[in-house]
């Protein structure tokens, strides 16, 4: 410390220190306070000085003043310690999207893979279809066994699910054939056949789960082949079979498109977000118009003897039939733990993928045009 944390220099009193005794340069002596209790300057002379504190950002470093005393400097308690500042990372840049710049909309699937095979599929029906009926019985038979195939696989991956695929694909083939040549009688009867051939066949394994494996067999039987018959039951009829089918599959593949593309430029408020999040009831509405424009327009052009104001029913039935079959696969799917039944179709996932809003409206329209236009 130096003099001028004392103040002026005091006039030494009789008894006091003697001059250049202590730690005080020569010279000076402490003066005595003014106020307050009465100090033993002798003892007090004897005691360490007090430390200083140095001003923020001064040199650290212990050095000596101008009259060579050593001058402390430094913090003065430990935790005091001078401490370099912690570097800083950087924040990591925000992918997310801003408020005023929404996140670009996703089709979530490969659309010109998906476009390519649905053009492609479509060719071969139509072709098979006006052709050569037989042919197009055959091509609904093939997806019949390739959809059995697809479903059953995913239950035995996922719910270790061992449903009999052999009688299944004869069963299924023979019910599409005898639907087109027998009619509704001879379809029931192949399923029942079908339904009896999975719990014989089932027998030939240990009976452990026996009751579940034959309930799934007989469940598949009836939703995929089954259903499917009525594809040929709507065949069969001589005067527009053709027609018919594709009535049923323009107005389905109308439906669905007109949920996506309403639902993907309109689509806020969602029709089943525990089933499927990416249903909108905007995206209904847009099924429901676009199946009642296409069926009005292909019951007055296509169908024979049919009305238009019976086309807008059928497109109403349609648009409802087909989101509930989405519905009932995606409800199936997620049970499982899974997003496609299969990869055979690039854009589209499996054939299964393709039939869900098919299968269920198969039945609808043929009852339907039976309904309106008779049997043919």
């Amino acid at each position: 410390m130096n003099e001028s944390s004392w103040g002026a220099r005091p006039t030494p009193s009789a008894g006091g220190t003697p001059p250049g005794a202590g730690p005080w340069p020569p010279g000076t002596v402490p003066a005595a306070p003014s106020a307050g209790p009465v100090h033993d300057w002798a003892a007090a002379a004897q005691t360490r000085p007090m430390p200083t504190v140095p001003d923020a950002g001064g040199d650290q470093d212990d050095h000596r003043d101008e009259r060579g005393a050593a001058r402390q400097s430094g913090p003065l308690f430990h935790d005091d310690q001078h401490r370099e500042p912690m570097p800083t990372t950087p924040p990591a840049p925000d992918d997310s999207p801003s408020p005023e710049k929404p996140a670009k909309k996703s089709a979530g699937r490969n659309l010109r893979a998906a476009i390519g095979v649905g053009v492609g599929l479509g060719v071969i029906i139509v072709l098979s279809l006006f052709v050569y009926k037989p042919v197009f019985v055959g091509v609904v038979a093939v997806a019949v066994v390739v959809g059995l195939w697809e479903l059953t696989s995913r239950l035995a991956e996922r719910k270790d699910i061992r449903v009999p695929l052999v009688p299944l694909a004869v069963g299924g083939t023979a019910m599409v054939v005898a639907g087109y040549v027998r009619g509704a009688e001879g379809a029931w009867v192949a399923m029942a056949l079908t339904a009896l051939a999975v719990l014989v066949w089932r027998m030939t394994e240990p009976p452990d789960n026996y009751l579940r494996d034959v309930t799934a067999g007989v469940f598949a039987a009836f939703y995929v082949p089954f259903l499917a018959t009525f594809v040929a039951l709507m065949l069969a009829a001589d005067a527009d079979g053709p027609q018919r089918v594709l009535t049923f599959l323009l107005l389905t593949v109308v439906s669905d498109t007109g949920a996506y593309a309403v639902g993907w430029r309109f689509g806020r408020t969602k029709l089943a977000p525990r089933i499927s999040p990416g249903k909108t009831r905007e995206g209904l509405v847009g099924a429901v118009a676009f199946a009642m424009a296409a069926g009005a327009l292909c019951m007055e052009f296509l169908i024979e003897n049919g009305a238009w104001w019976q086309g807008l029913l059928l497109g109403l039935a349609v648009a409802a039939s087909a989101t509930l079959g989405d519905l009932g696969e995606s409800m199936i799917k997620r049970d499982l733990g899974i997003k496609d039944m299969g990869t055979l179709l690039p854009g589209h996932g499996g054939i299964m993928d393709r039939l869900d809003s098919l299968l269920p409206t198969a039945p609808v329209v043929w009852l339907l045009l039976v309904l309106f236009v008779g049997t043919g």
